[in-house]
């Protein structure tokens, strides 16, 4: 009776690694739909072929699916805009810092 639960729990545990490879493959392609990426059709054909070359090619795929695209399908490009906001904010704080010292200076 033992050997049937031993060779029952070697297969549950050989299937429960199985179907989780696969479901780990898949991440990309599930935040690819949760982003309506263009692409996720090839980000899935990516995922099923990174099975085969062992992984390879997973930590690509899930850069690419994080890759953020506007409406039209074109790569949103927000690092400029994020930039030019910094810029303005570090200038601000520039400008603050400037007036402080004046304050300090005429009090001195």
């Amino acid at each position: 009776m033992l050997e049937y639960f031993a060779l029952f729990l070697v297969f549950f545990v050989l299937l429960v690694v199985f179907y989780g490879i696969i479901v780990v493959h898949e991440i990309p392609y599930e935040m690819a739909v949760k982003n309506n990426h263009p692409q996720k059709q090839a980000i899935h054909v990516g995922g099923w072929i990174s099975l085969f070359t062992v992984g390879a090619i997973w930590p690509f795929l899930w850069i690419w699916a994080n890759l953020k695209y506007d409406e039209n399908g074109k790569l949103n490009n927000s690092s400029k805009g994020e930039i030019d906001k910094l810029t303005n904010e570090v200038d601000s704080l520039k400008a603050e810092l400037n007036t402080i010292k004046q304050q300090l200076n005429k009090e001195s």
